[in-house]
């Protein structure tokens, strides 16, 4: 026990590798320690660091794996996953309190993290009886087509620490329903959640080395992973940066990547808005999960003639959420999750005053009550914000919004397309031609209308366009996850008994 009457983490504690169906010890230099944001002197544990040779012995289990699980008829394999959403239901409680303990969003928000895992694995291991291809009538006589889909191989998958269940679960689910085998790079920030996860993907029944975990940092483990030559494609969630820089060592390579980045969204009310609705939708998408969504709603495009109206109504909602540990009940808002993004945070705030936009609500840290060792930042408000500024420009994944004035439709789809990002956009509105233009024009991957720019659900794909994301989409089933995690392989057969040269013979 320490001094304050804490247990000691011991070697038994470490959070380890899963390789080949063992949970092992990685060679990397000593270990890193996950930090509840909310308390930063409580580790909530402490994680293996993974070498090279980890990597590679990942690699080698996924390749080998691969060989019998890429066989199993696809319906077996749906059914691991619907065990395990059985699995997810049963903990749902207890994995919940493990992502606020180790991420920071508030219980509620923890819990749905979760319930997202699940209804991927139900909807995934429900594909297991579809993953549907065409079969389409041939020109010639005696001969059939059809298309199907085949497993891609072996996938590195690349997480990020602000849904560290649900998206890795949106990536692990349909790659393992599809056919595939998984190397699962978590972030280093949510070592914990990342294992909790793959020992009730073991507890289902997933074969050894169908899916296997390495812990370590992104530049060293993530790198070394999504370059491997074992490797025959990537997902990744995460930093564009970062995904821009593995897009870039992919195509080098000829490696498929499906890369789902930064955002910038922005939430359109127009004067016909119902305010009140409008105010609760800005609320949500710009200070749930302390702004940390890629579909956070930081931009706020209001028509001029309720400019004042709604500044007010927003201001004087945001200034009443309860900020503080995401176990507590009533808590609105917790924790950013690191000392870095606190710092960066703080630093566009900064830029935000020194660019001239009007600071109405918070600008800093909030150490109140028990939050004095925690990451903390108070829920932010610039208003007269020029859409050129970098803080309407630039993604700040925290709690702060902009609240920009426009003077017209036209010119609200112009300022929020005007950025390098294009995931989720959002307009509320009483006129349904002016929803239906900007259903049309917002060019964005998702589109809302009289709702937050938050709430994506599992059947449809996810992502968006411009330097949001490269590859096929997340979730949802044709034109999303599937695509990523399938090839088509289309089959000619020709049962006339002579040569038939297509459409040389017509």
């Amino acid at each position: 026990m320490t001094n304050d009457g804490k247990r000691r983490l011991t070697m038994a504690d470490i959070i380890k590798n899963y390789i080949n169906g063992k949970w092992k010890t990685g060679h990397g230099a000593g270990t890193f320690r996950s930090i509840n944001p909310a308390n930063k002197t409580n580790i909530v544990g402490l994680a293996t660091r993974s070498s090279a040779a980890d990597v590679d012995e990942a690699v080698d289990a996924a390749r080998e794996a691969f060989k019998e699980w890429r066989l199993m008829p696809a319906p077996r394999r749906g059914e691991v996953l619907l065990r395990a959403a059985e699995i997810l239901s049963r903990g749902k409680k207890s994995l919940g309190m493990l992502v606020t303990q180790e991420m920071g969003k508030i219980l509620p928000e923890g819990l749905g993290d979760v319930q997202e895992a699940i209804d991927m694995a139900y909807y995934m291991g429900s594909e297991g009886r579809r993953l549907s291809g065409e079969t389409v009538p041939s020109e010639l006589p005696g001969k059939d087509a059809k298309s199907v889909r085949v497993p891609v191989g072996v996938f590195a998958l690349i997480t990020p620490w602000n849904f560290p269940v649900a998206i890795p679960a949106w990536k692990i689910c349909p790659a393992l329903v599809a056919g595939n085998t998984v190397i699962f790079k978590p972030s280093s920030d949510t070592p914990v959640c990342a294992a909790r996860l793959v020992g009730m993907l073991e507890q289902a029944g997933v074969p050894k080395g169908v899916i296997n975990l390495v812990h370590g940092a992104g530049k060293e483990t993530g790198e070394y992973l999504a370059t491997h030559p074992g490797i025959d494609a990537v997902s990744f969630t995460g930093s564009c940066d970062t995904g821009e820089h593995l897009e870039g060592l992919c195509g080098r390579t000829h490696k498929p990547i499906s890369a789902e980045m930064g955002g910038k969204n922005a939430i359109i009310v127009m004067d016909d808005a119902n305010l009140e609705l409008a105010v609760e939708g800005a609320i949500w998408g710009g200070f749930g999960t302390s702004g940390q969504r890629c579909t956070a709603a930081s931009r706020i495009v209001v028509h001029e003639a309720v400019y004042l109206k709604f500044i007010k109504m927003f201001k004087g909602a945001a200034s009443k959420l309860r900020i503080g540990n995401g176990l507590k009940k009533g808590t609105d808002m917790g924790p950013v999750i690191n000392e870095s993004q606190f710092t960066k945070i703080l630093e566009y705030i900064e830029t935000g005053k020194n660019e001239g936009a009007g600071l109405i609500l918070g600008g800093g840290p909030y150490t109140k009550n028990d939050c004095a060792n925690g990451f903390f930042i108070e829920p932010t408000i610039f208003t007269d914000v020029d859409p050129e500024m970098r803080i309407a420009q630039e993604e700040i994944f925290g709690p702060v919004v902009c609240v920009i004035k426009s003077g017209s439709f036209e010119d609200s789809i112009r300022i929020v397309n005007d950025t390098r990002y294009g995931l989720s956009s959002s307009i509320y509105t009483q006129d349904v031609n002016k929803s239906a233009l900007a259903e049309r024009d917002l060019d964005s991957g998702i589109v809302y209308i009289n709702a937050s720019t938050i709430g994506a659900e599992i059947q449809l794909p996810f992502g968006g366009t411009k330097h949001t994301g490269l590859g096929p989409r997340e979730a949802g089933g044709r034109g999303g996850a599937l695509d990523t995690y399938t090839r088509w392989k289309v089959i000619y057969r020709d049962f006339s008994g002579r040569l038939q040269k297509a459409q040389i013979d017509r």
